[in-house]
Parts: structure tokens; sequence; C-alpha cells
């Protein structure tokens, strides 16, 4: 089993279009993620192949959501547009909102988590992490997929690089579910929101936590 993300977990991103969408979709497709498409207001309509997958482009979350029953989205856009882009996917009610942009401005943060919580319906991973990644199921972010495999450790780190250390050092057990929550002063989800996951995940045996 799982937190977060799993077998269901149908993924859009947001910013698709740019060099880091393009790249890194194309990494979770390879690692088996379901990736049904993303999102660029100036490309609506079009459609874009990585990694040998034709993937639609919306103007919009909700669009994409009607559309391909999208429950995640990764967001890659720039700093400046991080904002609109968790707003975009707060109002849409998308369950989970994975943010890796980092030097997102911290009161640009502290609005929109606010605004999550006021909305309700979105969990809300970041901004400036490393995604999260359910090996041999799905990927949502930037966490290399080829270091780790499944197995009973839950992983929850701040810090991106001591993420890969970790899940390398753990290859002979493998991950549950790893977690990168981001190193912003202000964030989602934080330890205890995903301890509580693990928690409750009978799959999961032990937990890993980095400071």
């Amino acid at each position: 089993m799982s937190i977060f993300l799993d077998g269901n977990s149908r993924i859009i991103v947001q910013g698709i279009t740019g060099n880091e969408g393009r790249e890194h979709t194309a990494r979770m497709l390879a690692a088996g993620a379901d990736v049904v498409g993303g999102t660029n207001p100036r490309k609506a309509g079009q459609t874009i192949t990585l990694h040998g997958t034709e993937l639609p482009v919306f103007g919009t979350v909700a669009e994409a959501m009607a559309e391909t029953g999208a429950n995640v989205s990764v967001i890659f856009v720039p700093a400046r547009f991080v904002r609109d882009a968790m707003f975009e996917a707060i109002d849409a009610q998308i369950p989970l909102a994975v943010v890796i942009t980092e030097g997102t401005p911290v009161r640009d943060s502290a609005e929109a988590l606010a605004h999550a919580r006021k909305v309700g319906g979105t969990r809300i991973i970041g901004p400036n992490c490393p995604g999260i990644i359910t090996p041999g199921v799905s990927l949502a972010g930037i966490i290399p997929a080829n270091i780790t495999g499944p197995g009973p450790v839950g992983l929850i780190s701040k810090s991106g690089t001591l993420t890969y250390q970790m899940m390398f050092e753990l290859a002979d057990v493998g991950i549950s579910t790893a977690v990168g929550i981001g190193g912003d002063p202000i964030i989602g989800t934080a330890y205890i929101d995903a301890l509580t996951a693990f928690e409750a995940d009978p799959d999961t045996k032990a937990i890993i936590m980095i400071g």
C-alpha cells in the first residue's frame, strides 16, 4: 500500500510545455505514472508527445479534471506564477497538488495555503519539494525512480538530496512511499500529516523522518 499516491492516481502537470515540465513529465511516464495531460492557457487544445505518449494540453485544471478524471496535479511553473497555479488547483478541488517550484515568495505560499484551508478538498505537498513516489506504482515530481523498489519503509524528508540518499541506502529493503515535504518556511503537508498517514497504512512497518 502507500500514502497519498497510488495506482489510482491520475496526474496532470501544470506547466507541462515548459522545459522542466517536459523533462520531468517524461520521467514520470517512464516510472509508470499515469500522466493524463497538462495545462498551459496559451497552448490549450494542443497536444504534446513525451516518452512516446501523446498528452492533451488544457487551459485550466478544472477542464483537465473534467476531461481526464485527473486527481493529482504537479506544478512546474516559475515562482512568480506559483500562487495563481495553486489557487487554480485549489479552486478546482483537485485532491492532491504537488508544488515542485523553489523560490516561491513566502507570502504567496501563505495566501495559497490559507485558501486551501478555506476551500477544502486539496492536499498540498510543497512548495520547494521533490514530490512523492510510491516505487513501482507512481511518481509525482522529480524523485529518481530507479534507486529503490517497493518495501515496508515510509520516508518523510524536507531535503530532496537526503530523500534520494536514504532511498539509495535502503534499496535492499524498499520504500512504501517517500514524501519530500519541502524545505520552505511554510509548506502544505507537515511531518505530522505524513506520520499520521503512514501510521494508518498497514504495509508501512517503519518510518524514517529527516529534518
